[in-house]
């Protein structure tokens, strides 16, 4: 993909085969495609492919189609659709033309089927789903011929013309290819490329009553589209000669080439549209864009930046060998991006009362800071003090352990901006818990050091008087294990997914921010200086309320070991 982030583009085996193309003119132009299936939320595992798609088709001048495979009716709506255009418009890719459905060549596919009947390569069966799964033999065994595998072609086609007409039942007949029961490979065992399902369809109505199977519909889309290279999964490697049947049989013109991948595994996630789905009507999460949730939607909400999901996915890494990837990587990626990007606030999630007692109205200072170290176009904002200020509770310690540079009774530190000052007395309520320090400033030490001591400790605050309560949202790993639907149980069968959970992958609480953040547009992301990175969230926070944020990542890896 294109260079970002100074991650350079590495070579790959596709890249390897496009340049081999366009060198021997095979192809003086590429044309990929995306084609997802309609039934849910894209997720992080169709990030990678979309990165790879839409960046390749950018790197090479060419083009990239969207296509939605929307032949199964009973789970796919328009609510996934605009989901998934969304996405894709959001990580920074445009599709070519308008988008594409398979439905939208229902009409010519059924033309090739009847053509495949009419040449004595596709027939009408009566077996049912069960008594199919008897016939089609298993990895060692041949299967067997379905006793109606020799009707006539005529009789093939009025049965074929009827099932379309609805005169039949639901699943009571089928169009299968007539190639191979005893091929070695399943998928050339007389394939199922049509079947009777009574199914509203989002887009074409009630207007037909059979449809196309995904391997059937699939390759004659991409022949249709003029697909150069038809990249997909490597779990598709074994259909790819079913891919190649279709076109060599068909009077299509066009025979595009499908290259497989390594899908992408993401430990302490799920990349299953159906199981993501299970955890939304179980109300295990709060939707398919709840933060926790490795959709992109999700993931957007979470804060994480185009950028970090693109450079992620270049981390990734395109080839056939195992892709399993820790969820180190995708939060490095993100928090690389964002350190970049992000403007500087200060926060407090922990607040512990401290008292200036030698603050004086009109006499003590405040500054102004930049909102990025290294960018000065981001501009500076006003820092104000008060006599009272919020510091998190994590940087006070009675008793400091060796090493401790930050507050203390008798101590000092630096606020972030501002001064230095002593912590001169504890405050404790009736258990004995610290509750306000009192301290001192050192005025003299406003942009400056103090003479003759040497202050370490930079610790975050904010002033009482200025600043701003929010809520926060506190995100962390949905599982507590790394491949949730991988853990086998004592008798060897595998667990329930759900069983593990995070219960603490969500904390709200509150924090005091700056009074810089109370305006900020849904989906402004922040660096909460030495907390991490958040964002406002893009549903329920409204500018000029009661900031709401979302943790997207802290500033290192919480998780390593």
């Amino acid at each position: 993909m294109s260079t970002e982030n100074n991650a350079p583009v590495v070579s790959n085996f596709i890249r390897s085969i496009i340049d081999e193309d366009l060198a021997s003119g095979k192809h003086s132009t590429i044309v990929t495609r995306f084609p997802p299936e309609p039934n849910g939320y894209a997720h992080i595992g169709h990030a990678k492919a979309i990165c790879i798609n839409f960046g390749l088709a950018d790197d090479y001048r060419g083009k990239c189609n969207l296509r939605m495979d929307d032949t199964n009716p009973e789970k796919e709506s328009d609510e996934f659709v605009q989901a998934m255009k969304e996405n894709i418009a959001w990580l920074g890719y445009t599709w070519d033309g308008e988008v594409r459905f398979a439905s939208d060549y229902f009409d010519r596919l059924f033309g090739y089927a009847v053509e495949l009947i009419k040449a004595g390569k596709a027939y009408v069966d009566d077996l049912s789903a069960d008594e199919m799964r008897e016939y089609r033999g298993t990895l060692t065994e041949p299967g067997r011929d379905s006793p109606h595998r020799n009707r006539a072609v005529e009789e093939n086609l009025d049965l074929f013309m009827r099932m379309k007409a609805g005169e039949f039942p639901d699943g009571s007949r089928t169009l299968r290819l007539k190639i191979d029961m005893a091929s070695g490979n399943i998928n050339l065992r007389d394939p199922v490329i049509y079947r009777i399902r009574r199914v509203h369809h989002h887009r074409t109505g009630d207007a037909w009553c059979i449809y196309p199977m995904y391997d059937y519909t699939h390759c004659i889309s991409d022949a249709i589209e003029g697909i150069t290279h038809s990249l997909c999964s490597l779990e598709f490697e074994s259909h790819r000669p079913l891919y190649d049947w279709v076109l060599d049989n068909i009077s299509i013109g066009c025979h595009p080439r499908q290259y497989e991948f390594s899908r992408l595994e993401l430990l302490y996630a799920l990349t299953s549209k159906r199981k993501l789905q299970q955890l939304v009507n179980d109300g295990l999460v709060g939707g398919w864009d709840d933060p926790r949730m490795p959709t992109i939607a999700g993931m957007r909400r979470r804060g994480y930046s185009p950028a970090g999901i693109r450079l992620f996915s270049q981390r990734c890494g395109v080839s056939k060998s195992e892709n399993i990837i820790d969820m180190s990587v995708l939060e490095g990626a993100v928090r690389e991006t964002l350190e970049n990007e992000a403007p500087r606030v200060m926060a407090v999630i922990r607040p512990l009362k401290v008292t200036l007692t030698n603050y004086q109205d009109g006499v003590t200072g405040s500054r102004s800071a930049p909102f990025h170290p290294h960018h000065p176009e981001f501009g500076e904002r006003d820092v104000p003090l008060s006599r009272e200020i919020w510091i998190d509770e994590d940087d006070f310690a009675e008793t400091p352990p060796a090493g401790w540079q930050r507050l203390t009774l008798g101590g000092e530190v630096r606020l972030r901006y501002s001064y230095v000052i002593r912590c001169d007395e504890l405050v404790k309520d009736e258990s004995g818990r610290v509750v306000e320090l009192k301290c001192s400033i050192d005025h003299e030490t406003l942009g400056k050091n103090p003479v003759g001591r040497k202050v370490k400790g930079v610790i975050h605050w904010v002033a009482a008087a200025h600043a701003v309560e929010a809520e926060v949202r506190l995100y962390d790993r949905l599982f507590t294990v790394p491949r949730p639907d991988a853990v086998r149980g004592e008798d060897g069968e595998y667990l329930d997914f759900r069983q593990f959970v995070n219960a603490d992958s969500l904390t709200v609480t509150r924090a005091l921010v700056e009074p810089v953040v109370l305006n900020a547009a849904p989906e402004t992301r922040y660096q909460f200086e030495r907390v991490g990175y958040f964002v406002t969230d893009r549903h329920d926070h409204v500018p000029g309320s009661k900031p709401v944020f979302n943790r997207t990542v802290g500033l290192k890896d919480s998780w390593s070991k």
